[in-house]
């Protein structure tokens, strides 16, 4: 997948030049005729329950105190639910012992289609490089927040009967950081 500020054909090094195709404006070459669909990327996340707790984790480029789902893109030749046990396996070392769809959602500030599982997963937690810290919360005192995969925690708390309010997320800096 080509990103969205792409100049240039990955083909033949042409410019890129925008062109309505199919009723869009899209990045089109106007030497070789490649088109730029700037389709969705699959990404795959997972509630993880291990024993009565949810696992919610912090990635190392995120702010303190901000912990989320664990999520990873869908890779080529597996279904969704082996990306999610993939996933949950390389971040967590958890085993995945059953997984049931929550849900689809769009995440369209990063172009992503979210497919998000309620994850029953067994063992002892090791984090990858990729998370600094983790957190088991009780299902009742998590708190979804308004975008992408917290979306799947207030439908899965929905389906439950739970309690629950949504949570602003901290306002990122124009530079990304913070």
């Amino acid at each position: 997948m080509l990103h969205p500020d792409y100049r240039f054909c990955p083909r033949c090094a042409a410019p890129l030049a925008q062109t309505e195709i199919a009723g869009r404006v899209r990045s089109a070459c106007p030497a070789c005729g490649f088109t730029h669909w700037n389709n969705p990327a699959p990404v795959v996340a997972g509630l993880v329950q291990v024993g009565e707790h949810i696992l919610l984790a912090r990635n190392a480029a995120w702010p303190p105190k901000m912990f989320a789902l664990i999520t990873g893109f869908l890779e080529a030749g597996e279904t969704p639910e082996q990306g999610i046990a993939r996933e949950v396996k390389e971040e967590t070392s958890l085993d995945v012992e059953r997984t049931s769809l929550i849900g689809v959602y769009d995440f369209t500030r990063k172009n992503e289609l979210i497919i998000a599982y309620h994850v029953i997963a067994s063992g002892e937690v090791r984090l990858s490089e990729e998370l600094v810290e983790y957190r088991m919360v009780a299902p009742d005192r998590l708190k979804p927040w308004r975008a992408g995969t917290g979306l799947a925690v207030a439908d899965w708390m929905r389906a439950r009967d739970l309690p629950f309010e949504f949570v602003d997320l901290p306002v990122r800096a124009p530079d990304g950081n913070g």
